[in-house]
């Protein structure tokens, strides 16, 4: 097949199908059954996993290996971009994070907490891959659209990948739900013991199902989209560390862009609680909400999880019609304000029903504050070619953030044993945030 012309339809429909085969991961493993499942390993009210020499809380090692995976996919990023800018052969990258990310999903089929470490690493290596997969998805964009096409097609991208996560995601939970139709059956001892409910054997399955998924409908991506343009050089010390230099340059320039730079401190304190309540909110509503029984916590929860996606619809749309008409910094203010009285009242929900409100709030300013903060950045650039490093500093601040918000929720739910504690500090976070947003200047100063 020959290689197609930029800004073809067919080649801007393959690159957005890799959206279809990815955002699986997403949805199902980190943010809905995963945890559902990784929480019902646990006994009753004994919460607690030895692995690598320590004691934790089943929370706090979760939060913690999220967190220490989050550093790893900050560190390697800008070498990656580097990598990938210089060498011209993303695609193999590409397949190789796509393939690690899948076989980690299908390895979550084994996890248990008699092998933990392995289990560990099976997790570590789905996320690592999600968004290590990304970082050359990404750097794609420019070399098959025309800038003009970009928003488009990054658009139909996110929108077919919401679209097939959803898809899966509501044959996963038929399958958790009503496991008989789909001759699933308990797993039971040879003393006749269960050893594992119908609907845990189904949440098994679902992780075969995503990584499969990925793995199988990203071949259409990898078969139209081009190679990349071959350099002939090696790839040397100098490149290996050029995303660093990059990124050092536009932290030199932010110097110089006082508003710019007053909305990255800003964002960078609100993305680190928003992202850490994001990863963190089914593990919470499994532990602090009283369900009454194990089968009524996996139906609520589910509940919850497609509450939060149908909602964030709405939120989304709701959140960038305020944004035109108000403005997008004091349109923040008021999500975040959001936010931080959604802390406060989680502190305090004890009901399902308070639950399902405060999935409901979630789901309104998650999708809309993500997107909001990006074309606000945007907004901000200076006028420059290289919007690519600029973008790659805004993507590492947004993964540190990551890493610090879900370290400080982890401790606090290791120290004092109870998730509630860590929710209920993060308001301070978006306290902050929205004193730095009063504090971007209105107009662009000090060039």
């Amino acid at each position: 097949m020959g290689q197609l012309q930029k800004g073809s339809k067919k080649l801007l429909n393959a690159w957005a199908f890799y959206d279809w085969a990815n955002s699986v991961y997403t949805l199902t493993i980190a943010s809905s059954i995963f945890p559902i499942f990784y929480s019902a390993l646990f006994v009753s009210e004994i919460k607690r996993v030895v692995a690598f020499g320590y004691e934790f809380k089943s929370t706090a090692l979760i939060t913690f290996v999220t967190a220490f995976t989050f550093l790893v996919v900050a560190v390697i990023s800008p070498i990656l971009s580097g990598i990938a800018d210089y060498v011209g052969n993303k695609k193999s990258f590409m397949k190789f994070f796509c393939y690690v990310g899948a076989a980690g999903c299908i390895g979550l089929y084994w996890f248990s907490l008699d092998r933990i470490h392995l289990s560990i690493l099976f997790y570590f290596m789905g996320l690592i891959g999600y968004w290590g997969s990304l970082v050359f998805y990404n750097s794609y964009l420019p070399d098959i659209a025309y800038e003009e096409q970009q928003d488009s097609v990054s658009a139909k991208g996110f929108a077919m990948g919401y679209i097939g996560s959803v898809i899966l995601l509501i044959i996963n939970l038929a399958m958790v739900m009503y496991p008989g139709v789909f001759l699933i059956e308990d797993n039971i001892a040879a003393d006749g013991t269960v050893t594992e409910t119908a609907a845990q054997v189904a949440m098994r399955y679902s992780f075969i199902m995503v990584g499969l998924w990925w793995a199988l409908f990203s071949q259409y991506t990898f078969h139209v989209l081009p190679k990349g343009v071959s350099s002939g050089h090696k790839v040397t010390k100098s490149v290996v560390f050029n995303g660093f230099k990059e990124l050092k340059g536009v932290w030199n320039q932010l110097k110089g862009n006082l508003r710019l730079k007053r909305y990255l401190y800003a964002f960078f304190v609100f993305s680190m609680a928003v992202q850490t309540i994001m990863l963190v909110a089914v593990y919470f509503g499994e532990e602090e909400i009283a369900w009454g029984s194990d089968d009524a916590k996996t139906m609520g929860l589910i509940i919850s999880i497609l509450v939060i996606q149908l909602v964030a619809i709405v939120g989304a749309i709701l959140t960038s019609r305020a944004s035109s008409k108000y403005g997008n910094i004091k349109t923040l203010i008021v999500v975040n304000f959001i936010w931080m009285a959604l802390c406060f009242y989680s502190y305090f929900m004890e009901t399902p029903i308070q639950f399902y409100i405060a999935a409901s709030l979630v789901g309104l300013v998650m999708g809309g504050i993500q997107s909001l903060a990006r074309s606000t950045y945007s907004k901000f650039l200076p006028e420059t070619e290289d919007t690519t490093s600029y973008f790659s500093f805004f993507d590492v601040a947004e993964k540190i953030g990551i890493v610090i918000g879900m370290l400080i929720y982890g401790f606090i739910d290791q120290i004092t044993g109870s998730m509630r504690n860590s929710i209920l500090f993060l308001f301070l976070f978006f306290l902050i945030g929205i004193i730095l947003l009063y504090r971007v200047p209105k107009q662009e100063i000090g060039k």
